[in-house]
C-alpha cells in the first residue's frame, strides 16, 4: 500500500476539529535530539518500531505521521500504518515545510509525565485519568497506589498526586 499525503493547511483544518488527528513525530534521533520544536499535540515514536507501538493508536482516529522534510521516514511509517488498516497519511514537506508556512509549533516533548493516584477511584473519577492522557499528556505514567502511600510515591517519582485530600489537584 502507498503512503497518502496531507498538506501543512489541511492538517491545521483538521487539528482544530474534535477529535482531531494522532499526530506521530517520526523524526529520526539526531533530527529529533538537535530540535527545540515538534507539531502540537504530536506523539514522538520510533520510526523502526512501528510494530511495537502501532497497537496502542486510536483506530477511530486518523493518523499523520511527519519527519523532517516530509521524505522517506514518515512515508514509510504511513504506508505501513495504512497496511494495518489505519487511516495514515504523512505530512508533506514535514515539520520543515510546516514551519516555513509560519505555523504553530509547540515545545519538543519531553519525557512522560507522571501522575499518582489512590487504587480503586471512586466512579465519579474514573474519567481523571483519561482526561490526563487525552488533554494533557498522552503519554502520561499514572500510578494507582494505596491512598496512604499517594504523597510518598508522588514524591519518590516526581509524579504529581491528584484526587486525594492534600493533593494540589483534588476536586
Amino acid at each position: 500500500m502507498d503512503a497518502v499525503s496531507i498538506s501543512p493547511e489541511a492538517l491545521l483544518a483538521a487539528s482544530l476539529g474534535f477529535p482531531g488527528p494522532q499526530i506521530l513525530d517520526m523524526r529520526r534521533e539526531a533530527a529529533f535530539g538537535t530540535a527545540e520544536h515538534a507539531l502540537p499535540g504530536a506523539l514522538r515514536r520510533d520510526p523502526e518500531a512501528v510494530a511495537a507501538w502501532a497497537g496502542a493508536l486510536e483506530t477511530h482516529r486518523p493518523v499523520v505521521a511527519y519527519c523532517l522534510h516530509g521524505h522517506a521516514v514518515s512515508q514509510e511509517v504511513a504506508a505501513a500504518l495504512r497496511a494495518r488498516g489505519l487511516a495514515a497519511s504523512y505530512l508533506e514537506g514535514g515539520i520543515e515545510g510546516w514551519a516555513s508556512l509560519g505555523l504553530p509549533l509547540a515545545a519538543k516533548p519531553g519525557r512522560p509525565s507522571v501522575w499518582v493516584t489512590r487504587a480503586r477511584p471512586k466512579v465519579d473519577r474514573v474519567a481523571c485519568p483519561w482526561l490526563l492522557r487525552r488533554f494533557v499528556d498522552p503519554d502520561a505514567r499514572i500510578l494507582f497506589v494505596p491512598p496512604a502511600e499517594v504523597a510518598r510515591v508522588a514524591g519518590a517519582t516526581g509524579g504529581t498526586a491528584f484526587d486525594i485530600p492534600g493533593a494540589p489537584l483534588y476536586a
